[in-house]
């Protein structure tokens, strides 16, 4: 007796439920491929805040901001408020409050941190960078099973609908992976510019009176190496 038949009969209960596991799929797929076209716009819309306020003609740069609020830290948050983003916002707080602090780690910390909440924004990004282009393949991928079961059956009205799908899906996967990628990059240029701000500022920033060595650019100097 052939073992053919056996092993085509064993794998086709298998076969059955893949192919209804991802039909089932189809519709979660595309709405996850929406959701990360939602996520993409907002995060797009917090780039061109920061980007707005980075540029206006009032903006004094995040330099001169540190370095009035570590002059003045009593009004550190109110001068905070002209930072070019609500990341640097929190950081100058922080360094203003570091500075006045008796612990020689403080800032450092405070520039740990900001490092830190930085790694944590670009990650909203190079997720959407991922996960983008693989929900657009699985979004074409899907539909193209019944696109071909209606090309045998002779209906090419039902393969061109589920090849527009599949396309769409394709169109959206490559539109969010290629903008959440040029996000990824300004991003890591900008807040890399600005931690260079904020150690510049906080490097010039001495207490009238102080002795050297209790000057926090040592701080400064220590999370530099």
């Amino acid at each position: 007796m052939s073992l053919i038949p056996l092993v085509a009969a064993a794998q086709d209960p298998a076969g059955q439920a893949l192919a209804g596991l991802t039909s089932g799929l189809q519709g979660v797929v595309h709405a996850a491929a929406v959701v990360l076209l939602a996520l993409l716009a907002l995060e797009l819309g917090k780039v061109a805040t920061e980007a707005w306020r980075r540029v206006r003609p009032s903006n004094p740069g995040l330099q001169e901001v540190t370095r009035r609020a570590l002059e003045d830290p009593a009004h550190a948050a109110a001068l905070a408020r002209a930072a070019p983003g609500p990341l640097a916002e929190r950081t100058v707080v922080d360094l203003a409050a570091a500075a006045g602090s008796e612990r020689q780690d403080a800032v450092e910390n405070a520039l740990a941190d900001y490092e830190l909440r930085i790694q944590r924004r670009l990650d909203h990004t190079r997720m959407l960078v991922r996960a983008g282009p693989a929900l657009g393949l699985m979004g074409t991928l899907i539909p193209l099973a019944p696109g071909l079961a209606a090309l045998g059956d002779g209906d090419f009205q039902q393969l061109a609908a589920d090849l527009q799908i599949a396309f769409a899906a394709t169109v959206v996967g490559i539109l969010v992976g290629t903008g959440a990628f040029a996000l990824t990059l300004f991003r890591t240029r900008v807040y890399t510019e600005d931690l260079a701000a904020l150690e510049r500022a906080v490097a010039q920033f001495a207490p009238a009176g102080a002795p050297p060595h209790q000057r926090v650019v040592a701080a400064v100097g220590d999370h530099s190496t």
